[in-house]
């Protein structure tokens, strides 16, 4: 284990930062906010309607209750993802702490992930992210097609902080579950019929079934549809709208007193039409910047030769096998196999005017397979869990970048990983008040790239439809291609130890590392022996702080955690656009990678859930951080004496999608009535500046800003009918989300601005 001494941005040890935390959060934690995971909730049988309902966690991949486990987590139930007017998975990013869960730049279904300030934002083959996403307990290796759309939701769980024990490879920054509806031992079935803005008209249909006592099979089929929130002012297309059609279905057998199956499947097609951004800056021949942000000048789709006949879309889905065995009441097995595969055909046009130049034809290809045995021990003293991991995935990825100079350099990226783990994780309960916990998994992950990089004369290559394109490649020399291989290997620990005071509380202090693996750059420029090296891992260390609390006879559960990380070997991507002939022209595009050498993170993390009265309840979440490069070694040359040397430029670089302050309050009233229950809720979420890039700029940057939604919700009360009306982003706000930069090439400076004010009612019928 590496020796961790972390510092402050003040300079002072962490640890004595994290001691004045402990004992400010023991002074004030009547009033500290905090929230949980939920997996199940259930009343104790003398509870009453005022007392905040005991949640059921299964962080530790066994259930404990929330107050119990040794992790920062949000969960949000799929009722009270609903309740919320809640569109995709990214709807959690304002109500979670120091978290950023957005759509990615030019895509509709790409999720771009940061947790505590790790993350990754290019979603280009090759590079593998720091936060990871989960369906259903699969681990989804690649980021296309994860913008999952909310419905047959059970709950959305938000870990924070390293998870390398329990979810492996590339959770360095947290894990986020999306995990679906089991099925019901009634039948069942329900339609939900909605109507918005911009033309939106969904529907969801589910249904479940049990063919006998032991044997049960089930269903959800949706349409989402919305026109765009604004144009392709060159074309007439719609720009940011939405064509998907999902499904998923899954089969459930019991098949003895103790073994259980789920067989379960997904499919999805999203047929909207590529987004592009909004120029932030007036255009070359003085072009000026459009008073709607979500119009574009884009025109890329209007050049059959440089798309081929291209047509954006997305597919994406799976197959899986789950399989528990209870051996006796203390051991169970458990398997989890499952197939996925996606694909992603679009186009980007970095500069979004007319001109087919510096735009791109992409297409994602990725497939995986994944199994993992878990073997889980519940006694009186000692719980805990033990397994394996496989995982096989490739990730394919080819695109044109087409110049104004009539030249096209085109990339084709091909990666396999071949990965396996061995973890556990066990707790044991010392006495009454104190337990221990210990964990590890040793994790191989193996990457092997492809890389060909070929320049072309004329707009586009023949990998996407030109067939007069000419190749510049010299004959003899043949197309530039680059084979790699690397290894790399890490035992990832954690060790938590927990003290409760009392039934109420429960504190605990843990260490946790996380690893994620080296590769070999997608976009690199491979006549450079740095860049056949390859980069190299990036790995964190995390100590954590935390206090879990109930209090007022269950009326307030309040949780806090101050941590503190040491992040080392950061892996950078970056683009860059040179002039390949010196004609003064920048005419070729590349990638850079750099392993950024050091950051520290620090933060703080408040939740609460508050139960006022029988019908007035609110939550209220708090993330505070602060994220420094502490060094950022970039290779120059000695003016004196022209030798190589490095230099220190980790004060001019600065922590993308970390807002320093994230907070969110939630309020509900409930009026049950003889006519049906009106549930009235009200969300507010604040983020503070946001930078979107390492190199900051104030055309991107994002201010600090505030959204508002309102819900309001009528029940029957025999539950069988459901009116709601939803009110998103009710002030109209206008953020970047996402943002190009490439000033030196037509001005392209572009932001990506988060949805704006949407209206949306929406109707349920359970049928029975």
């Amino acid at each position: 284990m590496k020796t961790m001494t972390l510092r402050t941005r003040a300079g002072q040890p962490a640890w004595q930062c994290l001691s004045a935390a402990a004992g400010a959060a023991l002074l004030a934690i009547a009033v500290t906010p905090a929230t949980a995971v939920a997996q199940d909730t259930r009343d104790a049988e003398d509870a009453s309607d005022s007392i905040v309902e005991e949640i059921i966690v299964t962080s530790r991949r066994r259930e404990e209750t929330l107050q119990d486990v040794p992790i920062a987590v949000s969960a949000f139930s799929g009722d009270q993802l609903e309740d919320m007017g809640a569109v995709d998975i990214t709807a959690v990013t304002h109500q979670s702490p120091n978290v950023h869960l957005e759509v990615s730049r030019a895509t509709n279904t790409t999720l771009t992930a940061y947790i505590r300030g790790i993350g990754q934002q290019d979603p280009v083959a090759g590079w593998e992210g720091g936060v990871g996403i989960y369906l259903d307990d699969v681990y989804l290796a690649r980021p296309q097609g994860t913008v999952f759309d909310v419905y047959d939701v059970e709950r959305i769980e938000v870990l924070r902080g390293p998870q390398g024990t329990l979810y492996g490879r590339n959770t360095i920054g947290g894990a986020v579950r999306y995990v679906t509806k089991r099925l019901s031992d009634e039948q069942e079935f329900s339609a939900r019929a909605s109507l918005g803005t911009y033309g939106q008209a969904d529907l969801v249909l589910k249904g479940s079934m049990p063919v006998s006592d032991t044997f049960r099979i089930g269903g959800t089929l949706a349409k989402f549809t919305r026109d765009g929130w604004g144009s392709y002012l060159e074309t007439g297309e719609e720009n940011a709208d939405k064509d998907i059609l999902a499904g998923r279905f899954s089969m459930e057998w019991e098949a003895s007193d103790n073994v259980f199956l789920r067989l379960f499947a997904d499919y999805s097609v999203d047929d909207s039409t590529s987004r592009q951004g909004h120029r932030l800056l007036e255009g070359p021949a003085g072009e000026p910047v459009l008073d709607d942000v979500w119009d574009t000048r884009a025109g890329i789709s209007t050049f059959p030769a440089s798309t081929g006949g291209l047509d954006p879309e997305t597919t994406q889905g799976g197959v899986g096998l789950q399989i528990e065995w209870d051996v006796n009441d203390t051991l169970q097995i458990k398997s989890i196999t499952s197939s996925r595969s996606d694909k992603t055909e679009s186009w980007i046009d970095f500069d979004n005017l007319p001109a087919d130049t510096f735009d791109a034809p992409v297409i994602y290809d990725n497939e995986q397979f994944s199994q993992e045995l878990q073997l889980t021990y519940t006694g009186d003293r000692l719980a805990g869990v033990a397994g394996l991991y496989y995982l096989d995935a490739n990730a394919f990825d080819a695109f044109d970048v087409i110049f104004v100079s009539s030249l096209t350099p085109f990339t084709l990226g091909d990666y396999d990983t071949d990965a396996w783990a061995a973890f556990f994780d066990f707790s044991y309960a010392l006495n009454d008040q104190w337990n221990l916990s210990i964990g590890g998994r040793y994790t191989e992950d193996e990457r092997t790239a492809r890389v060909v990089r070929e320049t072309f004369a004329g707009l586009g290559s023949p990998y996407f439809g030109n067939d007069a394109a000419i190749s510049l490649t010299v004959p003899s020399e043949g197309v530039p291609e680059f084979n790699g291989k690397r290894t790399d290997s890490e035992f990832t620990p954690r060790v938590s130890l927990g003290y409760a005071p009392s039934d109420e509380h429960n504190l605990y202090l843990s260490y946790s590392e996380g690893f994620k693996g080296g590769g070999f750059d997608p976009r690199g420029a491979y006549n450079f022996a740095e860049v056949r090296q390859g980069f190299a891992p990036e790995s964190v260390e995390s100590l954590e702080f935390g206090a879990k609390s109930v209090w007022a006879g269950g009326r307030l559960t309040t949780n806090i955690a101050v941590f503190t990380m040491d992040y080392t070997d950061v892996q950078i991507p970056g683009s860059f656009v040179f002039d390949s002939d010196g004609d003064g022209q920048d005419d070729n595009f590349a990638g850079s990678v750099t392993n950024a050498g050091g950051a520290d993170v620090d933060g703080f993390e408040f939740e609460a859930i508050a139960r006022f009265t029988d019908n007035f309840s609110a939550t209220f979440s708090l993330g505070l951080i602060d994220a420094d490069y502490t060094e950022w070694l970039q290779a120059t040359t000695d003016p004196v004496s022209g030798d190589p040397i490095f230099v220190d430029i980790s004060s001019d670089r600065e922590f993308q999608n970390t807002p320093e302050t994230t907070a969110s309050l939630n309020l509900r009233f409930d009026y049950p009535s003889e006519f049906g229950d009106i549930a009235l809720l009200t969300g507010i979420a604040y983020r503070s500046s946001t930078t979107q890039f390492e190199i900051p700029n104030p055309l991107t940057n994002q201010g600090n800003f505030t959204l508002v939604d309102f819900s309001a919700i009528w029940t029957s009360v025999d539950e069988k009918y459901e009116l709601g009306l939803y009110a998103r982003n009710l002030f109209d706000e206008e953020y970047i989300a996402a943002a190009y930069d490439f000033p030196t090439v037509a001005s392209s400076v572009i932001g990506f601005y988060g949805p704006p004010r949407t209206m949306t009612l929406s109707g349920t019928v359970n049928f029975f």
